[in-house]
């Protein structure tokens, strides 16, 4: 057991690390287009599968309800795609699991709204769908992704803003670093809008 404690510990620190050295200008870049889009009065949507989609909700709730607890501000305009269970199965089942989330960016997206896309793998028919869609639509999407970046990166690379790539190939050790950079884009949020550390 200990074996298993330590070696996993040790691989997220060693992940942690890289995007320390390797990805924190990605990290400022992303905070600054969803700052942008906030000042603009536009709103930010979420969306990814299994624990992605948890990830998801997770951030748009720091951001519509508060990070830091200790502090009251304004609401954000944050909305997760992956929450609504009623659109979510009307939408899979009219339309098909791949449309799941661009059906929704169709008709709550605007333009200059931002899009932040959540796949460990870079390979999710529905998230491609959901880039594809906010692209038309003139939406600023962020990608957080991992290992080589999948299909997306490969094929679709064009039309993102900003893709930030996990350096490592294990689901949990991706989502570890996606929720934490997650965290980090609300404090900048936060200190960005109100001023808050």
């Amino acid at each position: 057991m200990q074996e298993i404690i330590e070696t996993h510990l040790n691989r997220s620190i060693s992940i942690r690390k890289s995007i320390l050295d390797h990805h924190s200008g990605q990290i400022q870049l992303a905070a600054g287009i969803l700052v942008k889009t906030l000042k603009e009065n536009k709103k930010l949507m979420f969306c990814g599968n299994g624990g992605s989609a948890a990830d998801a909700q997770h951030i748009a709730a720091e951001l519509l309800i508060r990070y830091k607890g200790n502090h009251n501000r304004p609401s954000l305009p944050a909305i997760s795609l992956a929450a609504d269970s009623s659109v979510l199965t009307a939408a899979g089942n009219d339309f098909g699991a791949e449309q799941i989330f661009s059906r929704q960016i169709e008709g709550l997206g605007s333009s200059g709204d931002t899009l932040i896309a959540i796949t460990t793998s870079g390979n999710s028919p529905n998230i491609i769908n959901a880039i594809k869609t906010a692209n038309e639509k003139k939406i600023n999407v962020i990608l957080l992704t991992g290992g080589d970046g999948g299909v997306i990166i490969k094929n679709h690379n064009s039309i993102l803003d900003l893709a930030i790539v996990i350096p490592a190939e294990e689901t949990a050790h991706i989502q570890e670093a996606h929720i934490m950079i997650g965290h980090i884009l609300c404090a900048l949020i936060e200190k960005e809008m109100f001023n808050l550390g």
